[in-house]
Formats: structure tokens, sequence, C-alpha cells
């Protein structure tokens, strides 16, 4: 962006709004301020739209006029969820979409190296003269101070409020009264139909075997992406980072029907995956009614995740009680003895080198050994499939004529599915 040279008279006005600006932000640091206040004070001062988002552009402060939002999403910087497109404003800025002057900018908010959020601001009508945006940089330094020790509070919180949530799930926590002080003192609330939700990121596509650190800041990032959405929900919902996932205990109506609350918190989690936000994969519990629900929630989400991502992919959301098949090979808690019963009833089709011929199976099985069907759906000739039947009951047993057979087989194509 190119912005006009002040004159004299500008640079006198810039240069008032500069200390005005840094004179707020000093009393502000001093009396405690937050986020809110920065964007505040800085939309005030320089006369624009001022926002503190995360990096990936979810919006964490914001003093933004409505016609600054119209002016974002105009220049389509605003994702269906109103996420910011943080990742489409380069650092000279961007001009507003329909317009020869506004400008939007995206600064960077860093510590010690680290990106920690972005402070956005837009102008309507002119552009964002270079004086207003030192002041702006200013702001940003200031942003990173209170971040930063937001960051450790939360650091600390997370840290109890998980080892707190980790003792419910393990099922030695029965006392009421104990569990009732320490979800007060968190702002959480329990006592209602929940959902566990257990939320991890996929893995990697891009990079084998990327840093620790690299991996402890997506995890960071997709955390407070969960407690942000979570908060908008409902205040009292627990949303605690376990390191490796994200545990979320949603409120679902006292019907049960926790889908439209999971959808929502996903989808709005997910926005449109800009922003670097990574991929991710959902497993939901059945409903929890009480205390005592919870650790078979838990468990419950924890296995839906897994087979969900084994069974569907990446990016999945998995409802434990739409398992089927898979719900019930997933109570059998040794994966050996699951292992076991593929590799007897499927020999060797049970191998890697066998998938070619478990697919055909797959394939017969679903249409009910109708060999034309079947023929027609893998693009073979009818004979090539007959040869394949007798070849795979040479291998079995008599699979057109025995159910129970084929009830055993069609389980052990399940089990592979899940167990890899």
């Amino acid at each position: 962006m190119v912005t006009r040279p002040a004159d004299g008279r500008d640079a006198g006005a810039a240069l008032a709004r500069a200390d005005a600006l840094h004179t707020a932000l000093t009393e502000m640091v001093l009396e405690g301020g937050d986020l809110a206040r920065i964007a505040g004070e800085a939309s005030g001062v320089l006369g624009c739209g001022v926002a503190v988002t995360s990096t990936d552009g979810r919006e964490r402060a914001a003093a933004l006029s409505s016609e600054d939002r119209e002016a974002l999403a105009g220049a389509d910087l605003l994702d269906p969820t109103g996420r910011v497109r943080v990742e489409r404003v380069p650092a000279d800025g961007v001009a507003l979409r329909g317009s020869t002057d506004g400008e939007v900018r995206a600064l960077r908010v860093a510590a010690g190296g680290t990106d920690l959020a972005r402070l956005v601001a837009v102008r309507r009508g002119s552009p964002i003269p270079a004086d207003d945006v030192h002041a702006l940089e200013r702001a940003a330094t200031v942003a990173a101070l209170l971040i930063t020790r937001e960051e450790a509070i939360t650091a600390v919180e997370n840290k109890y409020q998980g080892d707190f949530l980790r003792e419910v799930f393990s099922g030695r926590v029965r006392d009421e009264q104990y569990v009732d002080e320490h979800t007060a003192a968190f702002g959480w609330d329990l006592h209602r139909p929940l959902v566990v939700v257990v939320a991890e990121l996929d893995p990697s596509g891009t990079e084998e075997d990327p840093s620790r650190a690299r991996r402890r800041s997506w995890q960071e990032r997709f955390s407070a992406a969960w407690r942000q959405v979570c908060a908008t929900v409902d205040p009292g919902v627990p949303a605690v980072d376990f390191s490796s996932e994200v545990v979320a205990l949603l409120p679902v109506d006292r019907l049960g029907d926790g889908d439209g609350v999971v959808a929502r918190v996903v989808a709005d989690v997910r926005g449109d995956r800009g922003g670097g936000r990574r991929p991710f994969s959902v497993g939901v519990s059945r409903v929890s009614h009480g205390l005592g629900d919870l650790p078979d929630g838990y468990a419950q989400a924890r296995r839906a995740v897994e087979v969900g991502r084994r069974v569907g992919g990446g990016g999945s959301t998995t409802y434990f009680d739409q398992l089927g098949l898979h719900r019930l090979i997933a109570l059998v808690p040794d994966p050996a003895e699951l292992r076991a019963f593929a590799h007897d009833v499927l020999g060797p089709l049970a191998a890697p080198e066998g998938a070619e011929l478990r697919e055909t199976l797959q394939v017969l099985l679903d249409a009910n050994f109708n060999l034309a069907e079947a023929a027609r759906q893998q693009f073979f000739h009818y004979n090539t499939m007959r040869y394949r039947v007798a070849k795979l009951e040479r291998m079995l047993g008599p699979l057109t004529s025995d159910p129970h057979l084929r009830l055993d087989v069609a389980v052990a194509l399940r089990v592979l599915e899940v167990s890899g």
C-alpha cells in the first residue's frame, strides 16, 4: 500500500495521537487492563476499528462498528464463522474492496520470537498513515505483554483443571461436595446432561516429523480455539487441554439431542481451515446424566475418535452410539484378541497382500453375494467374479451357502478395519 505523505499539520496531529495513545496504554498497563481496553483505546485515539485476534484470526477482543465488520465482509476478509482472514492481509495492508481509500492492516503481536496474536485495524474512507501504523505497533507491544501474562495464568489454570478432570474420568472422585467446590471455582456446570467430546489434531500430511515445539504450538492454538468457541456456547462448558487432545463437556437438552451443539462447535473451531488451522477428528460419547457416567463417557469419546479416524479418515466427527458393529468391537478390551480372531477367520486374506481380495469379499457381502451386482460394482466380467468367488471359497470355506461363516467373515473384516 502507498500512503499519502503527511504535511506539517498532519504530522503534528499524528504525533498528538501517538502521545495520547501512549499515555492511555501506559495508564492501562498500570491499572491492569485487558485486550478489550487496548482495542478500545487504540480505536478511540486513532479513529479506526481495531480488533485483537488469535494468530489464525479468531476474535479475542474488538472495538469494531457494524460498518467496520461489513467492510471486512465486503473485502472477503471474514469467513462464515466470523474469523478474520488475517492470512489474506499482507504486511503493507490491503485496500477495502470497492474503496480506493479504505485500508485494513494486520500487525503481528509477538514476544520472544513467538507469534501470539494479530492486531487488525480497519479504516474506512482513508488509508492508515505511517504514523498511525507506528502507534498501532506500540499497541501491539502492549497486547503482547498482556497476552503473555494471560497465557501464563491460563497454563496454570489448565493444569489444575486438567488434573481435576482426569480424576473425575478415572472414577476415583465420588464426593459430590468436592466436585462442586472445584467446579464452582472453575465456573463449570456439570449438573446437566452432557456429552464428552474428545478432539485430536490429525497427523501432519506435509511434515513427516515436525519438531516438538511446532507440535506444541499447534496444540496450544487448537485448545485455545476450543476454549473460545465453547465459551460462546455457554461460559460453564469445560474445555481442557490434555496435551495430545482437547476434552470438552458440551450440554445437551433434556431429550438428549447433542448433535446440534456438537456440530456447531466443531464447525466454528474448524472455520474455513484458513490461517494455519489444522485438520482434526472428533469423538462424541453417549449422553452422561451424572458424575458417575463421565468415566464411561470419556472412554467412549476416545474410542469413537480412534475408530472414526481409522474408518472414515481424518477430519471425521464420530458418535459412539452410531458406530454400529464397530461399537461392539470397540468394547473388546484386548486388541490382540481381536487381531487373533480376524486372522483365524480370514487366514492369508488378513495379510497386507490380501487387500485386493478383501475388497472383493466386502463388495460381495454388501451385495448379498449377488455376483452380477458385485461384478458391476468392481467393473469385472461376470466370469472373473465367479473365479474370484471360487478362490475365496477355497481359502475361507463355503461362503455362498453358510450364513454363519459369512457373518464371521463380515465381523473379521470390520475388526481389520478398526484395528488396522
